[in-house]
């Protein structure tokens, strides 16, 4: 298991280029219950522990959220196979999915 501070680090790192999301994206980790809101904020995107009020939901494993950070998993193949769940928006998921997804 990952721990969800490190997450966090890792999504400020990649979406901090970026300055508008327009949608409020709660990213629910399933192995430890945590949360983490992607949200558009004062000076670009916000990226915070907590959070249950969201445009969209998506629901994985930290372990699968490094991998997908980490390019080791597409985010395409984690939702066809329910290791990535989406509650809401789709195309929103698999945006924010995209702009966090590593190299391989």
């Amino acid at each position: 298991m990952v721990a969800t501070e490190e997450l966090i680090d890792a999504i400020r790192a990649r979406v901090g280029n970026v300055a508008r999301i327009g949608y409020r994206v709660v990213v629910a980790l399933t192995d430890n219950d945590d949360t983490i809101t992607i949200a558009d904020g004062e000076d670009g995107i916000s990226v915070e522990a907590g959070g249950e009020e969201a445009d969209t939901t998506v629901r994985l494993s930290s372990a699968n959220l490094q991998k997908l950070m980490d390019g080791k998993l597409n985010p395409l193949v984690a939702y066809s196979t329910g290791r990535l769940k989406v509650e809401g928006s789709q195309g929103v998921a698999l945006k924010l999915a995209g702009l966090l997804q590593g190299e391989d």
